[in-house]
């Protein structure tokens, strides 16, 4: 977790030091753009900690093995790609459900089909795409990834097995 954080401050720094060089305070209205997404995100963030913090210490590890672990196969494929293309909100929601789950022995290949799933699905976010975008050229956008989370999570999976043989 420290070299992630090393690089953000660095990039902060770096962008700060530039918006300030071109005047205009342009470093402050980004230190307040940020305070805003922060004001705004913040909560959301907090609430899915509590999700992932729950989630394991809540559902028995061997349940949760047995139902999305990485011998769970088709069963835990389905479930994650299930549950991922329902979970609504950004990536600030998703990635703590899939580490907490990841730390409470769900399978990497359905975690994979989970955020592949919540990103090329979005259910949430369907009822916007249709309203901006029109419901032809969602149903088209749709069906052209459907297949993909499941298939992808087979190929994690199968990466997995791959590595662990090296």
């Amino acid at each position: 977790m420290l070299w992630p954080t090393l690089i953000m401050v660095i990039l902060a720094v770096c962008l700060f030091i530039f918006a300030f060089m071109q005047g205009g305070g342009k470093h402050i209205s980004g230190v307040k753009s940020a305070g805003v997404m922060l004001y705004e995100i913040l909560p959301l963030l907090v609430f899915a900690f509590i999700v992932a913090g729950l989630v394991q210490e809540l559902i028995p590890r061997e349940q949760l093995s047995r139902w999305v672990g990485e011998e769970s196969g088709f069963r835990g494929i389905f479930l994650g790609t299930l549950a991922g293309g329902l979970t609504p909100g950004g990536p600030y929601v998703s990635l703590p459900i899939v580490a907490g789950l990841l730390n409470t022995g769900a399978g990497i290949g359905t975690m994979v089909a989970f955020l592949s799933s919540w990103s090329l699905w979005a259910v949430a976010r369907l009822p916007m795409e249709i309203g901006i975008l029109g419901w032809q050229f969602t149903a088209i956008r749709l069906a052209s990834v459907l297949i993909f989370p499941p298939i992808i999570g087979f190929v994690a999976n199968f990466l997995v097995r791959l590595f662990k043989l090296v």
